[in-house]
Parts: C-alpha cells; structure tokens; sequence
C-alpha cells in the first residue's frame, strides 16, 4: 500500500467566515453539501451517502478559523482539514481543504472535493 501524502485546495468564498463556519462544522449543514445524512454522537460524525457509512472524530477546531477531522479508518497521522483564511490585500475569504491521498488518487481525489465545494457554494448562495 502507498503512503498517501498531504495536498492543498483552495477556494475563495463569497461570504463571512462566521456562516462558512457553521457550514463545515454543524451537521445540518454539512448534510447539506457533504453527505446524504449526518449526524454526530461524542465527536463521532456519521456521514452516510447511498446507505454507506463512514465515521470520523472531530480532532480538533477553533471558531470561525478551522476545523480538522480524522477519518477513523485512516491512519493516525491522516486527516481532512477546512480553514478559513483571509486575503491581506482585498479581505477575501478563502477556504482550504487539506486532505489526505494516494499519489496517483490525488488529481480524482481533486475533483471529488471541487464537486462537494460547487455544492457548498451553491448553499451558501456564491
């Protein structure tokens, strides 16, 4: 098996870190871009899509700044991030996605994350 390595996406964003927040933390929201159904018991979100389901701890946060997950099928070390970020020069706020995958899986890996931002965006009303 490969060693997944870490890889950066970033996406400007038409609206306040404080909404975008609650959009990658709250599993309402989440559901609403990211997975059919969510929900989270005790730091464990549940995220089901076609009846599948996949859990992960919620690792660690700071409000309206980041939120990082950990996959608890994945190794220790791997994780999905959402950070919220603001331009110096115009104020913009961007949101990254750090995330974790296969070399040769990054480029699909890319594009998964493109489709469930357009999604996010679309919620958001960008």
């Amino acid at each position: 098996m490969s060693k997944k390595v870490l890889y950066t996406l970033e996406f400007p964003v038409k609206c306040s870190p404080v909404i975008l927040y609650e959009f990658l933390l709250n599993p309402s929201a989440i559901q609403e871009w990211f997975a059919d159904k969510v929900d989270e018991r005790d730091g464990i979100y549940i995220f089901s899509w076609n009846g599948a389901e996949e859990r992960a701890e919620l690792v660690e946060k700071e409000e309206n700044k980041f939120v990082r997950y950990r996959w608890l099928h994945s190794a220790k070390d791997e994780y999905f991030e959402f950070r919220i970020e603001k331009t110096e020069i115009s104020n913009q706020t961007i949101l990254v996605i750090k995330d974790f995958a296969e070399k040769k899986e990054i480029k699909d890996q890319s594009q998964l994350w493109e489709y469930q931002v357009k999604d996010l965006f679309h919620r958001l009303g960008n």
